[in-house]
């Protein structure tokens, strides 16, 4: 899925003048009702307590800068969607929340949160980050960090990186987590490689809830193949999470596809690992889910200039994304600091796969595709016929939208 800027920056850019101005006009702004600054009011700001400290030193420069004054509420991220969600209609939630976008169906459906004025800076952005960050053709989400799955090689096992997938399969035992019930976020870069997205896009690279392409040719393909690699044993729900990543631990497989989280176990079990891009079934890219954190203005700020400025000019910048990185060791949103990020290998390899991954949908429609997909797919890997199974899981996923 391509980004389309003009689009972007149509609906959500401002003139450099008012983006320059910006900070005087937050220092002004008496109107907040939780104003406890003399100077400029103040910014409540919701965010993963493992994130606090991180995001400190931006807080305390805005304060010194504008007189408004950025407090910092350390949230779990279990209760951040929910609570953000209960709050900000009753007028006590922040004025800027941490989190995840694929909240933005659901958030954009609650009206609690405002558009956010990138300006210029929208270039600065990761392709997948910016479009992530755009829900029907308007940017509501300030991103800060890229993470999408990758083939996680033992390159003392297996030297090279494979061509293929099938050349991948012949050099040593392949895991992938699925489970009893499936995992098509993990399978979903090889049904893309089959031309099978979950969502055609609109004029504006948005996801379009009316363009199910699951029924697509390309999906029943995908169908085949799965039962195919379910017959060889390449893929089976017996392997879980734990089961695969110990697999990959102990040297059973040479390759495991999963994400950035899992890094640590490995090299911490002293394995030799390297990233590789995820070898396709087809010749054709397979393309993961990436998913992009950010944060997000409240509809009902009383200091939304303010707010915007923070994020935009100080939470937008290389230095605060690359102690975001230093806290989480996910590859930041803004390219110059996903560069400098990128001097790690490891991190190279994900960005280098992560530039042909597509946000995984925030759309309300997504919701009713997770409920039938993975059960579908693990019911073709374990044999039941892909075509009808296929076509259950289209005619289910038509009429749950509907």
């Amino acid at each position: 899925m391509k980004v389309n800027k003009r689009g972007i920056v149509a609906a959500g850019a401002i003139a450099i003048v008012s983006t320059l101005t910006l900070a005087g006009c937050a220092a002004g702004n008496s109107g907040d009702e939780t104003s406890d600054s003399q100077d400029g009011g103040k910014l409540v700001v919701w965010v993963d307590a493992e994130r606090v400290d991180a995001l400190q030193g931006a807080a305390d420069a805005y304060e010194e800068k504008t007189g408004v004054k950025v407090e910092l509420t350390g949230k779990s991220v279990d209760d951040m969607k929910d609570d953000f969600i209960q709050q900000v209609p009753t007028g006590k939630g922040p004025d800027i929340v941490m989190g995840a976008h694929d909240w933005l169906g659901e958030l954009s459906t609650n009206g609690v949160v405002a558009p956010i004025e990138l300006g210029d800076s929208s270039d600065d952005y990761l392709p997948v980050a910016l479009q992530a960050a755009t829900y029907e053709g308007t940017v509501y989400m300030l991103p800060y960090a890229v993470e999408n799955i990758a083939v996680l090689r033992n390159a003392d096992l297996v030297p090279e990186a494979p061509t293929s997938f099938d050349d991948m399969v012949s050099k040593g035992t392949f895991v992938v987590e699925q489970g009893a019930e499936g995992n098509p976020y993990h399978l979903y870069p090889f049904q893309t490689a089959f031309g099978a997205p979950v969502f055609g896009t609109d004029e504006s690279g948005s996801y379009d809830p009316t363009d199910l392409q699951l029924g697509s040719e390309g999906g029943f393909a995908f169908a085949d193949w799965l039962g195919a690699q379910g017959a060889a044993g390449t893929l089976n729900t017996d392997i879980d999470g734990e089961i695969a990543k110990q697999q990959f631990l102990d040297g059973t497989a040479a390759f495991w596809l999963t994400g950035p989280w899992n890094v640590g176990a490995a090299t911490d079990a002293g394995i030799n690992v390297a990233i590789d891009p995820i070898p396709s079934p087809t010749g054709e890219t397979a393309s993961p889910f990436a998913g992009v954190k950010g944060f997000f203005v409240s509809s009902e700020s009383k200091n939304k200039v303010a707010a915007n400025d923070f994020l935009v000019n100080y939470l937008g910048t290389e230095d605060v994304q690359l102690e975001l990185f230093k806290a989480g060791n996910v590859l930041p949103a803004l390219t110059a600091a996903a560069d400098s990020a990128a001097s790690d290998p490891i991190i190279a390899g994900f960005q280098a796969v992560g530039a042909d991954a597509v946000p995984m949908p925030a759309i309300p429609a997504m919701g009713s595709v997770w409920q039938f997909w993975g059960v579908a797919e693990a019911a073709i890997i374990n044999g039941a016929d892909p075509t009808t199974t296929w076509q259950k899981l289209v005619d289910d996923v038509t009429a749950a939208i509907k």
